[in-house]
């Protein structure tokens, strides 16, 4: 039922930005020529997010939590998705045992919408991001998979993002461009009210 209502919910984000993306380069011209190298492996711009992400050791909490709420095969999906990915350090920063909790079976619903809170329909390149922070006086919303907003600003060449409790977060390496998306590496899981 939560794969099904995240699948869902996937679909009507991507159908409200497909005259966005419509109007942006295509994955492969926004692809860099060299891969971004991420938690020690190269993420290429040919494999997707779940693709790429197994690789890195800096995200095995994440790759763990994806599995565990069912959501493989979305982020597998043509998408496009940008994610912001938590690193490992991220995790840790949550109260003891929080991670160990959202693992278990029977908390599968709130680990998913954790998750999705992180995924905004489309490919949002830092460019894009800095560029909407900008128009909008600073700071610009976005609507997330999971439903409500992440908030994000810049300043100079750094991006913030803000949840829905205040907490911030930053993009730590940007652009890992994706067959189906982007990745920014952030680091502090972003959590929903």
């Amino acid at each position: 039922m939560t794969l099904l209502r995240t699948t869902l919910l996937a679909t009507a984000a991507t159908a409200l930005f497909i005259g966005a993306m419509a109007a942006t380069p295509t994955g492969a011209q926004m692809m860099n020529d060299k891969p971004v190298t991420v938690g020690g492996a190269p993420m290429y711009g040919t494999k997707n997010i779940i693709q790429n992400a197994v690789n890195s050791k800096d995200h095995t909490t994440l790759v763990a939590a994806v599995k565990a709420a069912g959501l493989v095969d979305t982020l597998q999906g043509p998408g496009p998705f940008t994610v912001f990915a938590p690193t490992n350090k991220a995790f840790e920063k949550l109260p003891k045992g929080t991670v160990e909790t959202l693992l278990k079976p029977e908390n599968k619903e709130k680990l998913s919408a954790i998750l999705t809170y992180h995924v905004v329909a489309g490919r949002l390149s830092a460019k894009d991001l800095m560029e909407a922070a900008k128009k909008d006086g600073g700071q610009h919303k976005l609507k997330t998979v999971e439903g409500e907003e992440l908030t994000i600003s810049a300043k100079d060449n750094t991006i913030t993002v803000w949840d829905s409790k205040g907490n911030q977060s930053t993009i730590t390496i940007q652009n890992v461009f994706q067959s189906n998306g982007v990745i920014h590496v952030v680091d502090t899981v972003l959590l929903p009210s």
